[in-house]
């Protein structure tokens, strides 16, 4: 099953971190994040290659969670053959291209994704059409706006049945609105707000990829964003140098 999803249904505000496939995702996975985010989009990494670092993440109540580079269903096909229990996809601007995204997120009869055998952990089933239906009904389908014209199509986009969260990519959002990296810019602002009543009108969750430097994330969660990622550098830091602290030496 898909734990985040179910956070997602029952109002809760889910909280990842992005990290690198190099990294120690087993550490990260059991920490207390809700999901571990793995971007091919900015990084020099495919989703093939992110296979060990989600094996590193089974029994672990974290959700593996991948950004793709583009709207392309080989890639979408790669990155949940390699485990991912969602999808993140960037420049999402159309009716047109979020269908594309649910149908190539989903098996037959509602979608198009080619099968390849049981990939990642879903929960047991009775049968091959069991587990099919399962992925179908858990997967994670995540749409970024990025864009003026996204946001003109937002009601649009949010009609199409499958998404589940609308994730804003702040700093490519905020050079679309005339206003780069100024997140505290009132015309921001709006159009955030635009975007959290359109995915309430649509039942969709409003996320952010990241809560842009020294901002309050409960600024964004009494918005109505309920999805995002922090950074667990410092956190991480500041809990060695605790634990060292503690040590008389």
């Amino acid at each position: 099953m898909n734990a985040v999803k179910d956070l997602l249904k029952s109002g809760k505000t889910v909280v990842g971190t992005s990290t690198p496939p190099a990294a120690d995702t087993a550490m990260l996975a059991n920490a207390g994040f809700d999901f571990l985010l793995f971007d091919t989009q900015h990084a020099p990494v495919e989703p093939k290659q992110l296979i060990p670092a989600i094996q590193a993440m089974r029994g672990t109540s974290a959700a593996p969670i991948v950004r793709v580079s583009a709207i392309r269903a080989d890639l979408i096909c790669f990155a949940l053959d390699a485990g991912a229990r969602g999808i993140i996809v960037p420049m999402v601007n159309t009716k047109k291209e979020a269908e594309y995204l649910v149908r190539s997120c989903k098996y037959s009869p509602m979608g198009d994704r080619s099968n390849s055998g049981v990939r990642g952990e879903w929960g047991d089933t009775k049968d091959y059409r069991g587990y099919l239906d399962m992925v179908n009904e858990e997967v994670l389908i995540i749409p970024m706006i990025e864009t003026q014209q996204a946001l003109d199509n937002i009601d649009e986009i949010l009609s199409v049945p499958g998404l589940d969260v609308l994730l804003v990519g702040p700093s490519d959002f905020s050079i679309e609105l005339n206003v780069p990296l100024d997140y505290a810019n009132e015309s921001y602002q709006q159009g955030l707000d635009k975007v959290a009543a359109a995915c309430k009108r649509h039942g969709v969750v409003p996320g952010m990829y990241f809560i842009p430097p020294g901002m309050d994330p409960n600024f964004y969660v009494n918005k109505g964003f309920k999805f995002f990622t922090m950074p667990w550098g410092k956190w991480a830091t500041d809990g060695v140098r605790s634990g060292l602290g503690a040590i008389k030496r």
